[in-house]
């Protein structure tokens, strides 16, 4: 792992009292490593992980030519654009078994979704299209010239072109090609993916694990009596709400006092058991308590002054664990409720999932009009809390949530996305379009 300093030196203008959003983006995908250990699991298991290595397809998805509709198939070279087609039904062909027999010119076999397409025929006209009649046909009847009843179907003309409502073989994934890729964070489709290739295991990344705590003789955790200046825990709730979305192995720790002695064990227990540490409080200029001190004593810390808002003040680094040749990455956040979202979200989540090995690009930020006018100073990224909504004329609209201060966590509930202005961005008009990070998928 790089040093703080080697770090910098890479990147131009590195000032740390003064970071941009991006400059801050930038340093920590050069500070993270990701995870190499692996394991095989089972796909009822495997949702949310990260593939330690590509999957392969054994097989062709789907492993023939099939009809994507319930109706009739034919030779499509027969269609012509000014006059209907008409078909005698020789067969019926279903799903799960090949039709046996043959269809010449002027034939059809009924066909059901999914059954393979008979030899020759690569055309199939949905039932709901044709009209259905039955003739006399002479002669069909085995050893006899009696007149047989048979279907038969007209298909208007224009309707179909050769090839409608067929799958072919191997369209949906081919045989010895990558299906998924190295990296990927397992979804449901993938899961489903990989099950309709036949596979049972896949080898992915282990779990993340990440230790948090908070730090303050402020901080009341759950069922202790309320008093004077002292408020009840909620960071450790909404961090660990967010890196069990993310898929780590959250290792909680509590709150820890302004102690030293109970800093450096903390500190030191969390750097043993996880690889990353995420702590809220203690890292704004001029705070008095010991978990700086405690930072800088045990590792390779640079504390940040973001030009942002909310969460300006922020920690990064690393502790090493000096018996086992390692570190773990180290991420102080505000103490404010608010702030530690925001700086998770922006800046913790990806450095977690370049961690955790994923390729997952960063999600795209949505474009609505303001509904309201936004004061913005140029120079600094903020981030208000917003609701985006459905205009009447269908377009995406967004409001902001009151009052933005970093301590109002309802405000946060209220919302499903931030409002995200840019550096060098001004004030906002109402109708003014402007980005939104929405939550779904990360909170």
């Amino acid at each position: 792992m790089k040093t703080i300093e080697q770090i910098g030196a890479e990147l131009q203008g590195y000032d740390p009292q003064a970071l941009s959003a991006s400059a801050v983006n930038d340093f920590l995908s050069r500070l993270v490593e990701p995870i190499t250990d692996t394991e095989e699991l089972g796909l009822f298991d495997a949702l949310g992980r990260v593939l330690a290595q590509a999957v392969i397809s054994p097989i062709n998805v789907p492993p023939h030519d099939n009809s994507a509709m319930d109706g009739y198939a034919f030779k499509g070279d027969q269609l012509r654009p000014d006059a209907p087609l008409v078909l005698r039904v020789v067969g019926t062909a279903l799903a799960g078994k090949a039709w046996s027999g043959q269809a010449a010119a002027g034939e059809c076999v009924k066909i059901m979704t999914g059954a393979i397409m008979p030899p020759g025929l690569d055309t199939v006209v949905p039932q709901e299209l044709v009209t259905v009649r039955t003739e006399s046909v002479e002669g069909l009847a085995q050893a006899s010239t009696s007149s047989v009843r048979t279907e038969i179907i007209d298909i208007p003309p224009g309707l179909l072109q050769a090839g409608d409502n067929r799958r072919l073989k191997g369209e949906d994934v081919m045989a010895d090609r990558e299906a998924l890729q190295k990296g990927e964070l397992l979804t449901p489709s993938s899961l489903g993916l990989a099950a309709s290739l036949g596979i049972k295991t896949v080898s992915v990344l282990r779990q993340l694990k990440v230790a948090y705590f908070s730090t303050g003789d402020e901080i009341l955790s759950l069922g202790e009596t309320p008093r004077e200046g002292a408020v009840f825990d909620s960071n450790r709730y909404t961090v660990f709400g967010l890196l069990t979305r993310l898929g780590c192995q959250v290792i909680d720790l509590g709150v820890v006092r302004d102690d030293p002695a109970l800093l450096e064990a903390a500190f030191t227990q969390a750097a043993r058991q996880a690889d990353a540490i995420i702590t809220s409080g203690g890292v704004s200029v001029g705070e008095a308590d010991f978990t700086k001190a405690m930072m800088k004593k045990l590792g390779d810390v640079a504390f940040w002054r973001i030009a942002m808002r909310p969460g300006r003040p922020m920690a990064v680094g690393s502790i090493p664990v000096p018996d086992e040749g390692r570190s773990a990455v180290l991420f102080g956040l505000p103490g404010n409720p608010v702030a530690v979202m925001v700086t998770f979200l922006a800046f913790v989540r990806p450095a977690l999932l370049r961690m955790m090995g994923a390729n997952t690009p960063a999600p795209p930020l949505l474009r609505a009009r303001s509904t309201e006018a936004i004061r913005k100073k140029p120079g600094r990224t903020e981030y208000q809390r917003g609701t985006v909504s459905t205009a009447p004329d269908g377009s995406l609209q967004v409001q902001t949530t009151g009052n933005q201060g970093s301590g109002v966590l309802s405000s946060m509930v209220q919302a499903n996305g931030l409002i995200v202005l840019h550096h060098a961005q001004s004030n906002v008009a109402p109708g003014d379009e402007v980005d939104v990070m929405m939550f779904w998928g990360a909170i």
